[in-house]
């Protein structure tokens, strides 16, 4: 599966400050990683983000987004967004946030 390179680099640009990023392609698509630990993922035109459980429900609740079922069944804390609640840089940005903020929380994996 192809991703989309344009929202990969805004990506880039918003995690450029963060010494503890660096990506990874990963299942066609493209992840980003906070001290080794997925944050984010760019799959076709949309971004999966992790949010973590506790977040789970109310990130679903949100617009433009669903379930991320990659293996046949739903991850829970991991929702898809579609590239229409990631076309305003401010949209951009929020997602990453959630996601850079679970990620961050866990252990560094090296």
């Amino acid at each position: 599966m192809a991703f989309d390179q344009g929202l990969a680099q805004r990506v880039r640009e918003l995690l450029a400050d963060n010494p503890y990023a660096t990506e990874k392609k990963m299942f066609g698509g493209l992840g980003f990683m906070i001290s080794g630990n997925m944050c984010v993922g760019i799959m076709g035109e949309g971004m999966v983000v992790r949010v973590g459980p506790p977040c789970y429900a109310h990130a679903l609740a949100l617009p433009h987004t669903q379930e991320f079922n990659f293996t046949g069944r739903p991850m829970k804390g991991w929702v898809m967004v579609d590239a229409h609640g990631l076309a305003e840089d401010e949209d951009l940005a929020q997602w990453l946030e959630r996601g850079e903020q679970f990620a961050s929380a866990l252990l560094p994996k090296h």
